[in-house]
């Protein structure tokens, strides 16, 4: 497993990986380095079985300010910049995937949101499956109050994500919203006393872990499917997707448990 780059935190608890944007100074704008870790993070969790979910947060207070364009631009007070260049040249599409937009963890993606978690933030969050926010937590697109557009895929998925007057309202207008409002409109989960929100995800990520893995994986997968399909589709798929997983070892394994009264031994097979 890596052990990520200087501006991302790669660390094990139990069979949860939990990567940590890592520019405090910054409110964890995305630089070079940490876009690459994030890409290389997302690759090594899913080839590794020994992971089952993956928390996603910030240090020092803050999940993500969005883009760094200066460092983006070209500076070279980030340790090995052409290293990462490098990286990017090879995999022009590196960055969005990072981001994930171009890219979808098999595994489970938990966001443990602090402070600020705007912009790109905002848009990284939307790649995440459950999100927890520290109540002083901060939420927005800001993108069109400087002339641009929220090109993470904000337009595309966030209306899918909530309702579509929230999501207009929350790109069109580029206002803060806070984290009871983004409760409210259905963009996070859960909302917890500041300082506790990296803990409550990690509770979320030992409950998924004590789920049969290739059930969970299947389950994720059939839900993101059937979202971009019809309805029709989607029953058609989750069945395809289903099926095989009462055949799995580890689906007798969770009955012969259960009839046992005992926490299952889950194998992937």
């Amino acid at each position: 497993m890596s052990a990520g780059t200087e501006h991302l935190g790669v660390r094990r608890e139990g069979a949860t990986l939990v990567l940590t944007l890592n520019r405090p100074e910054a409110k964890n704008a995305l630089s070079l380095p940490m876009l690459v870790g994030l890409y290389d993070g997302w690759v090594a969790a899913d080839e590794d079985d020994s992971v089952r979910s993956i928390v996603l947060t910030g240090a020092g207070g803050s999940f993500c300010a969005g883009m760094d364009l200066k460092a983006l631009a070209g500076s070279r007070t980030m340790g090995d910049d052409d290293t990462y260049r490098a990286r990017l040249k090879a995999d022009p599409d590196l960055h969005w995937k990072a981001m994930l937009r171009h890219h979808r963890p098999r595994k489970p993606v938990i966001a443990a949101v602090e402070g600020h978690c705007v912009a790109g933030g905002t848009e990284i969050l939307q790649g995440t499956d459950i999100r927890v926010a520290g109540e002083s937590a901060t939420f927005g697109l800001f993108e069109v109050r400087r002339g641009l557009f929220p090109i993470g895929g904000s337009t595309v998925r966030l209306p899918r994500q909530i309702a579509r007057t929230h999501a207009l309202e929350m790109l069109l207008t580029g206002r803060p919203y806070d984290a009871r409002e983004a409760a409210r409109i259905g963009l996070i989960g859960h909302v917890v006393p500041d300082g506790t929100a990296l803990d409550k995800a990690l509770e979320i990520a030992e409950l998924i872990n004590a789920c049969g893995p290739l059930a969970v994986e299947a389950v994720k997968a059939s839900v993101y499917e059937a979202a971009e399909t019809g309805e029709t589709e989607g029953l058609a798929a989750e069945l395809k997707r289903g099926w095989p997983v009462f055949d799995t070892d580890d689906a007798k394994e969770g009955a012969k448990a259960f009839a046992e009264k005992r926490d299952p031994v889950y194998r992937r097979r």
